[in-house]
């Protein structure tokens, strides 16, 4: 595995052996991605967002690994899009997978709430992870709070 290939794409951080997360990769690091073992790349970028790439799903899928799209609105985060993504790491449990988004910042929310609200991780901990890539902004910050109340978690 080229670790150093891998720390190339943007706020590229690893959460334990089996899931990593980070920014948007370019074409041509997801070659990287599969070499280092993934199976799995979930993506909740828009298509439009900042440096996507067309035909991710068709690169993913020649690369041997498994493609998932939930498009992620930075501005308004759902319900519906955390539960979505919430059954697709359940679906995939035990596969190393990778995470990405524009900027690693909704997916990096995203598994902080998976951790703590899914995998019982200890707050502190996964807070430790979230704050390693970035600190969200209001609308994050709500939507983390929020969310952890309708599973009756303490932030």
């Amino acid at each position: 595995m080229d670790q150093i290939a891998l720390e190339q794409i943007r706020n590229f951080y690893t959460l334990d052996d089996n899931v990593a997360t980070g920014g948007q990769p370019e074409a041509d690091q997801f070659a990287a991605i599969s070499q280092a073992g993934f199976d799995v790349v979930i993506n909740l970028a828009l298509a439009d967002s900042p440096g996507a790439v067309s035909a991710e799903d068709k690169i993913i899928h020649d690369l041997g690994m498994v493609y998932e799209h939930i498009p992620v609105n930075f501005n308004n985060p759902a319900p519906d899009d955390l539960d979505l993504f919430f059954h697709s790491m359940q679906r995939h449990r035990g596969k190393r997978i990778f995470v990405h988004c524009a900027y690693n910042w909704r997916v990096s929310s995203f598994m902080f709430l998976y951790r703590t609200i899914k995998c019982g991780c200890p707050v502190d901990e996964a807070l430790h992870d979230l704050h390693a890539v970035w600190q969200p902004d209001n609308v994050w910050q709500n939507f983390i709070e929020s969310a952890l109340d309708s599973y009756n978690r303490k932030y």
